[in-house]
């Protein structure tokens, strides 16, 4: 009989957790989308806010004569609306890309762990999400204020009560989106179908909210574009839950898709 030579005789070793960390941080960082994402999400989020908060004079002029509070923070914060399907659009390409390519043969089988891909794929896609969405929401914050100030406008400082917690809440919406993206962008495997899916959850489940019976009115206000988006707001609105709670709801459900997307994501072939 022949002695085993070294290489058989060597065990197998499987990458570990932090060697899929970061190899998945090298793959969403040599792509030329995630780039061109996150440049859009700065452009479109400054340009919004710059001409969302420009008409900020004739905005307080109307809320001051209907009664109703100013909300300088709120308003300056507006380009959340887009900016969360740039996000979005970002958390989506973190799988679908690799499906697009093919890639995804060759990840599987440099980590045939799938849960543990998957799983390295929700943290970079979080750091990214959490750095992106915090510098967004500071930055159109400032923008918007610097704007509003020079109207003649009371505007808002970061240290008046609620406006921290307002900002960064908004930053943690963005980097929920995000992950909600990255669940829907496993289970569909498909940009075009997960964005028509996120973009159904964001806009047209709010704007439906009048067809659905009287037993379904009180889910609006805890959907994500409706209830856990009024964080971003310093003044609360009667009659509804607490925000914090809202965007804690929030993250629950993107737990939810995300569990259903580590267990169609190890039930698949590919």
């Amino acid at each position: 009989m022949t002695a085993p030579t070294a290489d058989a005789a060597a065990p197998t070793r499987h990458p570990s957790f932090a060697h899929t960390v970061r190899a998945e941080w090298i793959k969403l960082r040599s792509l030329r989308s995630t780039w061109y994402t996150l440049a859009g999400l700065v452009v479109v989020g400054l340009g919004i806010t710059w001409l969302a908060t420009g008409s900020a004079a004739e905005v307080y002029a109307g809320a001051t004569a209907d009664g109703e509070a100013w909300d300088p923070t709120n308003l300056s914060l507006t380009s959340y609306l887009i900016a969360q399907l740039i996000i979005g659009v970002l958390g989506i390409l973190v799988v679908t890309s690799e499906y697009a390519t093919g890639l995804i043969q060759t990840t599987l089988a440099a980590t045939p762990n799938r849960s543990r891909l998957l799983a390295g794929k929700l943290v970079v896609s979080t750091a990214v999400a959490v750095v992106a969405g915090q510098l967004l929401m500071f930055a159109i914050f400032f923008l918007g204020q610097l704007v509003i100030g020079g109207q003649d406008v009371p505007n808002a400082s970061i240290g008046d009560p609620g406006v921290l917690s307002a900002v960064v809440g908004g930053g943690l919406y963005l980097a929920a989106i995000a992950l909600l993206a990255v669940g829907l962008g496993t289970i569909l495997r498909a940009t075009a179908g997960a964005l028509a899916t996120l973009v159904g959850i964001i806009f047209l489940v709010p704007a439906m909210a009048a067809l659905f019976p009287s037993w379904l009115q009180g889910l609006v206000d805890f959907w994500p574009s409706q209830g856990a988006a009024a964080v971003m707001a310093t003044v609360p609105v009667p009659d509804q839950p607490h925000p914090w709670l809202n965007l804690g709801g929030m993250f629950l459900g993107v737990l939810a898709v995300l569990v259903g997307a580590f267990v169609v994501f190890r039930r698949r072939d590919v």
